[in-house]
């Protein structure tokens, strides 16, 4: 019988405390740039410097959404939680 080795990952991974800080870093940065793309092509439109401009408004949008995620997430997960039932309560 063989035995077969999973792939070692390459990069060491963070421990899960990161998470906290991780998680609304990511979501801000993916949400100021959709929210940036679309504030700009509205505004100006299929410019031939587009691109540029959606850089410069996500380059102000992400240092306000990545503090306000950061605020806002656990305020989010209380909500949540108060909406959501836990695995636990499921299973009474």
């Amino acid at each position: 019988m063989q035995t077969i080795y999973a792939p070692r990952p390459r990069f060491r991974k963070l421990p899960p405390r990161a998470a906290l800080v991780l998680t609304p870093m990511i979501l801000s940065f993916m949400m100021s740039g959709i929210v940036a793309t679309i504030a700009t092509l509205r505004a100006v439109g299929l410019s031939p410097d587009l691109g540029e401009k959606i850089l410069r408004a996500w380059m102000l949008s992400y240092p306000v959404a990545f503090p306000s995620a950061m605020v806002v997430m656990p305020i989010v997960r209380r909500l949540v939680g108060l909406v959501v039932a836990s695995p636990a309560e499921g299973r009474q």
